[in-house]
């Protein structure tokens, strides 16, 4: 089965300067948000206002149904030259091992269908509104990522757009 990662169903765009991703996990897809900072998982710095493209993948771009056992992020920010994964959680708990098998799991899935090869930067964020401050990941495993996917990882609530 192929996969649209462009389906302009499951996408917004815009160029505000700040921005929230949010997940109400309430079986809805993930959304942004400008004005209640109260319910943003992540916040987006994007100072130079450049045109954002926000894609929901899960429960947009992959159901529910689709794909069983396999994990998926809850969305993908791309510019011109940059892409980033992006997962969302609000647990104070075994939340990193987790988002990282989603996040891989939907590059495998972005993979299948398309080349990462047209952006310069590319990410991979674990978000969470219970820890938004960074936190580190084991170098090993930041090594063998980015040695994998050619993507590096943060665990980290602030996206900065550069």
């Amino acid at each position: 089965m192929s996969l649209n990662f462009l389906n302009i169903a499951c996408q917004e765009k815009l160029n505000n300067s700040l921005f929230g991703l949010c997940d109400d996990n309430d079986g809805t897809k993930a959304y942004i948000d400008i004005a209640d900072k109260r319910k943003w998982i992540a916040t987006v710095n994007n100072d130079n206002n450049k045109d954002v493209i926000f894609t929901a993948v899960d429960k947009c771009i992959i159901h529910d149904h689709e794909f069983p056992g396999r994990g998926r992020c809850d969305a993908i920010l791309t510019t011109a030259e940059q892409i980033y994964f992006v997962e969302l959680k609000d647990q104070a708990r075994s939340w990193i091992t987790d988002a990282i098998v989603q996040l891989e799991s939907t590059i495998n899935f972005y993979l299948e269908n398309n080349h990462l090869s047209a952006f310069k930067h590319k990410k991979a964020f674990a978000c969470n509104k219970r820890r938004q401050h960074f936190q580190e990941i084991d170098n090993e495993q930041n090594l063998r990522f980015f040695r994998k996917y050619n993507v590096r990882i943060d665990i980290q609530a602030e996206i900065i757009i550069i």
